[in-house]
């Protein structure tokens, strides 16, 4: 029996791929410092916590297909805070910010269609559009310019008569990258004179380092008909297990064909949005600790990578990844020896290959993302573990 050349097509997620080896190892006793994943070690806030211990319900029933209502009229008081305006009406809750993503593509996107990202991207975008049978296009942005956005002309070029959608994550995963109001404003310019749809990832909203407010693409003007945006709660709350995500958007055309996807998937996940609703009452204080904690993660991991020699990471002002080169000749070799080969004092680490954020083959080979999602403590022994390893590999370059 053979599958279908879709589910052979799909590729192979860089950031898992090799959680055999990171498993192997862990199970022979060798302490991994997980690097390769935005899985936070943050606590979970209490209140959230604490509605996931009092649920008292005597039938864990269905909810809405676009989510309770509950919910998602505390989201739209969570958008005013940042000056987004979006009713209860306008927000779809959906199983994480990947089913967000797919439903978009699925509703905007036919076989054969395109959709222009960023190029490196997260990868799972990548994963998503094949599922759909739609086809990515990258834009190249280059390490040494800190993954700006290159001149909106080189995206232009990118446009063809099957191209649907532009899709941005903001800020970057994985780059770290925020872009600016320039940048987003040429974007708006861009798909509403092509008439494409404009699918915006702000899922890293709070953490975002310039000093300056957060600047949405629904802070845009006249492009209402245009604007998706995927969001979650996984990364702000720490809870990435609760798969609560949501799409938002003005585009009655588009809510109403998404609704017809979330009314065949049945309902989003009862006690995830249990959870989700509590967590919307999260003291500021948690959220200030969280983005702090983030903000020294950042400084620390930057400062130690940069010293270590031949490595080279530009500094992300935004979520909580950063793409790294290092002197190797191939970052997955190196990645895959530091899991199956190499040990420091009974530890080594775990990265994501940069190759598979990449849509061109060949692209990222000496990069890295790593994600600082564990204590500083943990950090500093990471980056320790990271140049024995490098001083070590026969595959070194420099």
């Amino acid at each position: 029996m053979e599958i279908s050349k879709r589910a052979a097509s799909m590729p192979s997620s860089p950031i898992r791929k090799l959680a055999p080896y990171s498993d192997l190892a862990e199970k022979s006793g060798v302490k991994v410092y997980h690097l390769n994943i935005g899985q936070p070690d943050i606590r979970t806030p209490q209140c959230a916590l604490d509605a996931l211990k009092s649920v008292d319900r005597t039938i864990l029933e269905y909810s809405p297909s676009d989510g309770f209502l509950s919910l998602r009229e505390k989201m739209s008081d969570y958008y005013a805070r940042y000056g987004i305006v979006l009713r209860p009406d306008e927000i779809i809750i959906t199983a994480g910010g990947s089913e967000a993503v797919l439903f978009a593509f699925l509703t905007c996107l036919g076989q054969g269609d395109e959709v222009i990202v960023t190029d490196p991207f997260y990868a799972n975008y990548m994963a998503f559009a094949i599922s759909v049978g739609a086809v990515v296009k990258g834009v190249k942005t280059r390490i040494e310019d800190g993954f700006r956005l290159p001149p909106i002309e080189e995206v232009e070029r990118c446009i063809t008569p099957r191209t649907r959608a532009v899709l941005i994550c903001n800020p970057n995963n994985p780059t770290g990258y925020l872009y600016t109001r320039e940048e987003l404003e040429r974007l708006r310019e861009l798909v509403v004179r092509h008439g494409l749809f404009l699918i915006c990832d702000e899922v890293y909203r709070e953490f975002v380092y310039s000093g300056a407010p957060y600047v949405s693409a629904f802070h845009l003007d006249g492009m209402d008909e245009n604007l998706i945006l995927v969001d979650s709660v996984s990364k702000r709350y720490s809870e990435c297990g609760t798969r609560i995500g949501c799409l938002c958007t003005r585009n009655k055309a588009v809510h109403d064909a998404v609704m017809k996807f979330c009314q065949a998937r049945l309902s989003p996940p009862l006690i995830g949005q249990i959870v989700a609703e509590a967590s919307a009452d999260v003291p500021d204080e948690y959220m200030k600790s969280v983005y702090e904690e983030y903000l020294g993660r950042r400084n620390f991991l930057l400062e130690g990578l940069n010293r270590i020699p031949g490595v080279y990471s530009p500094m992300p002002m935004g979520a909580f990844y950063t793409m790294a080169r290092l002197p190797v000749d191939d970052a997955e070799k190196f990645c895959m020896w530091c899991l199956s080969e190499f040990r420091y004092e009974g530890q080594t680490v775990m990265m994501a290959p940069g190759a598979g954020f990449y849509t061109e083959p060949g692209e990222g080979r000496q990069e890295v993302r790593i994600a600082y999602v564990l204590c500083r403590e943990d950090l500093a022994k990471a980056l320790t573990v990271l140049e024995k390893a490098l001083e070590a590999y026969p595959g070194r370059t420099l």
